[in-house]
């Protein structure tokens, strides 16, 4: 019984993994590739940060850490350790990121 658990709880992890590399292909193919960041979240999960090649960004976030670093490897994207140096120079924001920002930082308008 325990085993035939196991077996399904694999293959969902599998199927999440594999719909998160689809997304993150998805993504790498907008932008013209990707490069990206797992970030623990605690019992949250993992967050995929994405980097486009065009300075594009986004996140998805994976049920553990596990299944973040499986749907990376099937999408084929690169990893970085930490975000910072030059795969951080490489986001591009706009006046919505910077507004948004401001915004939290100064006591400004939400955007919800």
């Amino acid at each position: 019984m325990e085993d035939t658990k196991q077996a399904e709880h694999s293959k969902q992890a599998e199927r999440k993994a594999a719909k998160l590399a689809k997304q993150i292909g998805a993504f790498a193919k907008a932008h013209g590739g990707a490069e990206g960041q797992l970030a623990y979240m605690g019992q949250t999960g993992t967050r995929i940060v994405l980097v486009g090649e065009d300075g594009g960004w986004g996140d998805l976030v994976a049920p553990d850490h596990s299944i973040a670093e499986a749907a990376a490897e099937k999408a084929g994207i690169t990893l970085h350790e930490s975000f910072d140096g030059e795969f951080a120079a490489k986001v591009r924001t706009g006046p919505y990121e910077w507004t948004r920002m401001a915004g939290i930082q100064l006591g400004g308008p939400s955007n919800g």
